[in-house]
């Protein structure tokens, strides 16, 4: 993970180095080797992501022209604030480790999973939570125009899954995920994570951040501040925020960080728009090729 683009481009390679620097243990060294288990678990999972996300948006700074705005899914809403200048990279990577740990300890605690529910309309679904009678279902992403991922504990959403199938989904499939994210059971991560960001200074972003709570314009530092921490318990509104991104003018995507998953929802939320995805060298050397 990071491995190949750290060893193509110094710059990239130069915040692996920094982020093991501030986090006091090797955080690279568990990205390039593994193992997956202790890669994958939420604690490590949030920092290492956000390492390769700024990373590769060092390599990209130089290469990719004026921003209009930004916006992350999820955890990626830190790296967007770390483009934007509203945080620094090691203020954010402290704050998402944090969040991580807080993230996994909630999981620990109350097992929580995820489910990601294909062909159904967004209301469609939220009357399948509406039905759960047993345990927690709630709403934890909209993703895309028929695509909804559901959140809560290990009976809501085993329930949920099901009651979505009677409702006439095309696929339901269960996430590989430690906690139910976006839920109300991660209500104890929000109190952690806000006395982690109130010692931070937030800056005025240089471009505005769309908001994963508000699917809006996100245009002072306060304001992100109080969302980021919102949007732990909060749906991402992940195909809202696409939208408010053309509605200002947008023609253009990068997704920038480990993987492309954006990029196909992009297929859905952006037709027609052209967006690549940077993570690797090669995906450099395609977006080169196509300017």
């Amino acid at each position: 993970m990071g491995l190949d683009l750290a060893a193509a481009e110094t710059a990239a390679a130069r915040v692996l180095t920094k982020a093991d620097d501030i986090l006091g243990f090797p955080l690279s060294g568990l990205m390039a080797e593994g193992p997956e288990d202790l890669l994958t678990a939420t604690n490590n999972a949030q920092p290492a992501i956000l390492a390769h996300s700024v990373a590769a948006l060092e390599v990209a700074r130089n290469r990719i022209g004026p921003v209009a705005c930004a916006a992350g899914h999820s955890l990626g809403e830190f790296t967007a604030h770390v483009a934007a200048g509203t945080m620094t990279f090691e203020e954010a990577l402290i704050a998402v480790r944090h969040r991580g740990e807080l993230m996994y300890q909630a999981g620990q605690e109350k097992a929580g999973t995820m489910a990601a529910v294909l062909g159904l309309d967004d209301c469609t679904v939220e009357e399948v939570c509406r039905g759960v009678d047993i345990g927690v279902c709630q709403i934890g992403n909209f993703n895309s125009d028929g695509q909804v991922v559901i959140s809560g504990d290990i009976k809501g959403v085993e329930e949920g899954m099901q009651l979505a199938k009677e409702a006439g989904a095309k696929k339901v499939v269960q996430l590989k995920v430690s906690g139910a994210f976006h839920s109300n059971l991660m209500e104890p991560v929000a109190s952690g994570l806000r006395e982690t960001l109130e010692k931070i200074h937030f800056r005025e972003p240089v471009f505005p951040i769309v908001s994963n709570v508000t699917g809006e314009l996100v245009t002072t530092g306060a304001v992100a501040k109080d969302l980021l921490v919102r949007q732990v318990t909060a749906p991402v509104k992940w195909s809202a925020s696409i939208g408010t991104m053309l509605a200002v003018g947008v023609d253009q995507f990068l997704e920038i960080g480990p993987g492309k998953v954006l990029k196909t929802l992009n297929r859905r939320n952006a037709r027609g728009f052209q967006t690549s995805a940077l993570g690797e060298p090669d995906d450099f050397a395609a977006l080169e090729r196509s300017q």
